[in-house]
C-alpha cells in the first residue's frame, strides 16, 4: 500500500474515540484506523486522554452524571481488533474482497449495502467502478466518509488511493472519477441521502436507496 495521504478530520477521529459517531460512519473509521498507523496512534492517544480526564474528576467526587458523560468507550479497542484482523472487509461483510456479491447500480457501477443495526440510521455500502468512470456529480444531506480500498479516484477534493479517506461535509459537490488503470472500489458511509445535481442520478436513486 502507497502511503496514506487523507485522514478522517480530528474532530472526526474524537468522535470515533468517545463513540460518538453514528454506526455507518464509525464503520469506516474503524477501518481506515486499522491500516493507519497514524490514526490509531491518534485514537489511542485520545482514549487516554480521556481516560485520565474520567479518573481525575472522579478522584474530585463529581457527580456520576458528568462522569459517564465523559468516559470514553471501546473506540481504541475496536481499532486494535480490526488491525488483528487480516481483512477488515470480511470482518465487516462477511466476505473478502474478491468475493462481494456485487449488484449493478448503473453503467460501470456496482454496489454492495451492507445492513446496519435495526435502530441505526445513515447508509454504508462498498461501491466498485470500473476504469476511468466517472460517478454522478453530487452533494451530501450530512457528513460522509469514502474510504479506498483498492484503486484510487479523483476528484475536485483531490486524488484518493488505497487507505485515504475523504472526509466531507454538506457544503461539498463532487464528482468522483475512478483512476483509468486500476478503477476503484470503496467503503462510503453517508448521514443522509445525496443530492444529485444530474438527471440520471435522481432518477435511479429511489431505486438504490443512495
Amino acid at each position: 500500500m502507497t502511503k496514506i495521504a487523507h485522514h478522517p478530520d480530528h474532530a472526526t477521529l474524537m468522535s470515533y474515540a468517545a463513540g460518538a459517531l453514528p454506526e455507518s460512519l464509525s464503520a469506516v473509521v474503524s477501518m481506515h484506523v486499522a491500516m493507519c498507523p497514524k490514526c490509531r496512534s491518534e485514537v489511542r492517544r485520545m482514549e487516554q486522554l480521556g481516560a485520565a480526564l474520567l479518573s481525575a474528576m472522579e478522584k474530585q467526587q463529581v457527580e456520576p452524571v458528568a462522569a459517564a458523560a465523559l468516559q470514553i468507550p471501546a473506540g481504541a479497542e475496536a481499532a486494535s481488533a480490526a488491525h488483528e484482523s487480516d481483512d477488515p472487509v470480511e470482518r465487516l461483510t462477511g466476505s473478502k474482497l474478491d468475493d462481494i456479491n456485487w449488484k449493478r447500480l448503473g453503467f460501470g457501477v456496482w454496489h454492495h449495502p451492507i445492513p446496519l443495526s435495526g435502530d441505526a440510521s445513515g447508509d454504508l455500502r462498498l461501491i466498485k467502478v470500473q476504469k476511468g468512470q466517472a460517478m454522478p456529480e453530487h452533494g451530501h444531506g450530512g457528513s460522509e466518509l469514502t474510504l479506498v480500498l483498492d484503486g484510487s479516484y479523483t476528484d475536485e477534493v483531490g486524488t484518493f488511493a488505497a487507505g485515504d479517506v475523504a472526509d466531507l461535509d454538506d457544503t461539498i459537490e463532487h464528482r468522483p472519477i475512478a483512476d483509468s488503470e486500476t478503477g476503484c472500489i470503496c467503503l462510503i458511509a453517508s448521514e443522509r441521502k445525496a443530492r444529485f445535481t444530474g438527471v440520471i442520478g435522481r432518477l435511479l436513486q429511489p431505486l438504490t436507496g443512495i
